[in-house]
């Protein structure tokens, strides 16, 4: 009978790794497969790292795309997004030497056109009044938060959660949003969800520059789009070739103002009735 796997205990100090060095102490602890974003996910639960960056899962997906490249990688991807340590797929399963090394040079998955997105952002998080509003969010609560104002893609208006308007940002996402806080839909929408193709980079700037897609991805990407606003049911979620980072809101700093502001307001007013 063999002995169990080694497992290794994450302390709360280990909290200065590299990335790769988190990785491989997440996947060793795990004794088994898992998908860079579950492996992101333990990295910062763990609090393995002193900060994470405005784009944790995609560092994480980088590191371990980069290592596969390496003949001595440490890692295995056994299937799309998914990774495990060799060390551990080899005694779990006893995966032949050659398989190893033809999975080793894999390249990084594909993310297709849409390279982030936001799903039912409230209408009433966004401060509007400036002639260039913030669009705030963050992969999670450990990131650096992203402005998305420059994002540029499709758009869908939501009346709770009925899509009642689909346009497209060829400049500026921020700005067509607001146009549409003052014109004939102004008073219709509440919320706003978003599929950029701008992709984020660690210091929480958006891409520059055009890339040009092959039919396969637009295609890819327009069937996930659908599936990711339509949510038909008997679809899986995002289709089979979507894996852009989803964001989620974070509120303006100027609406936080205004809302303790306002919380402050009602108990001075309670407190005067009651007294």
């Amino acid at each position: 009978m063999g002995r169990p796997p080694k497992q290794i205990v994450i302390v709360p100090h280990a909290c200065n790794l590299s990335w790769d060095e988190a990785i491989k102490a997440v996947l060793a602890e795990a004794g088994g497969a898992l998908h860079y974003g579950e492996i992101t996910d333990r990295i910062i639960a763990s609090k393995l790292r002193p900060s994470f960056g405005a784009t944790p899962k995609d560092t994480v997906a980088t590191t371990l795309s980069l290592s596969l490249r390496e003949k001595g990688t440490p890692y295995l991807k056994v299937q799309r997004g998914v990774y495990t340590l060799k060390s551990s797929l080899e005694t779990a399963t006893k995966v032949s030497k050659s398989r190893i090394e033809n999975t080793a040079g894999d390249q990084p998955d594909e993310t297709g056109a849409v390279q982030a997105f936001g799903m039912f952002w409230e209408r009433t998080s966004v401060h509007w009044y400036p002639s260039k509003p913030k669009l705030l969010g963050r992969q999670n609560a450990a990131s650096e938060e992203v402005d998305f104002s420059g994002q540029v893609g499709v758009y869908l208006l939501h009346d709770r959660e009925r899509v009642i308007y689909v346009g497209r940002a060829g400049d500026s996402l921020a700005g067509r949003l607001k146009a549409h806080t003052s014109d004939r839909l102004g008073g219709r929408w509440d919320r706003f969800s978003w599929f950029g193709l701008r992709s984020v980079r660690e210091n929480a700037q958006l891409s520059e520059g055009i890339v040009s897609w092959s039919q396969e991805v637009v295609i890819d990407t327009m069937e996930a789009l659908l599936i990711e606003s339509l949510e038909p049911p008997l679809n899986r979620k995002r289709g089979d070739s979507f894996s852009a980072a989803e964001y989620l809101q974070a509120v303006d700093p100027q609406i936080k103002a205004e809302r303790r502001k306002v919380f402050a307001e009602e108990i001075i007013r309670g407190s005067g009735r009651n007294s």
